[in-house]
């Protein structure tokens, strides 16, 4: 099966990243240091934020392809997967600035939210009804066939 939605993300966050990498390759060229950030701020926050788009993307991604699997392709995934991609855009060129700004904390929003959404979501799907072809493990008293009586009858 394949899922369009979370190939297209995968896609553009594999993209993202290589550009987060050479925001870092710039700084790195720029102030000559091959290891660690040599004490330069705009370095480590060009680190940061692409570490942090590591530490994210990958439970984003899994939670997208599993949902997507469970409900196939829906609009509002298509919403939820574009708003974190813009999210990690922005947090990216907020960290660029030495104080907190909007588009560092808009940034995260568009991550933690959807990230948040799709993980309860998650959960309340592998928990609202039995997948086809999957035993019903209710009691006996619980199961009705057609005819009015039980299952067992």
């Amino acid at each position: 099966m394949i899922l369009p939605i979370t190939l297209t993300i995968a896609g553009a966050a594999a993209l993202l990243n290589q550009w987060l990498a050479w925001r870092v390759g710039q700084m790195r060229r720029h102030h000559k240091v091959l290891i660690g950030d040599g004490g330069h701020k705009m370095l480590t926050a060009r680190m940061r934020a692409q570490a942090n788009f590591v530490e994210y993307t990958p439970f984003f991604l899994i939670l997208l392809g599993l949902v997507e699997l469970a409900i196939g392709q829906a609009t509002w995934l298509w919403v939820v997967a574009i708003t974190f991609i813009v999210g990690r855009i922005l947090h990216a060129f907020g960290m660029d600035r030495d104080a907190m700004n909007k588009s560092r904390v808009i940034g995260m929003m568009l991550t933690l939210g959807p990230l948040l959404g799709l993980a309860i979501y998650a959960i309340v799907l592998a928990y609202s009804q039995p997948a086809p072809g999957e035993m019903d493990l209710r009691p006996v008293d619980q199961l009705s066939s057609p005819g009015g009586g039980t299952k067992l009858n």
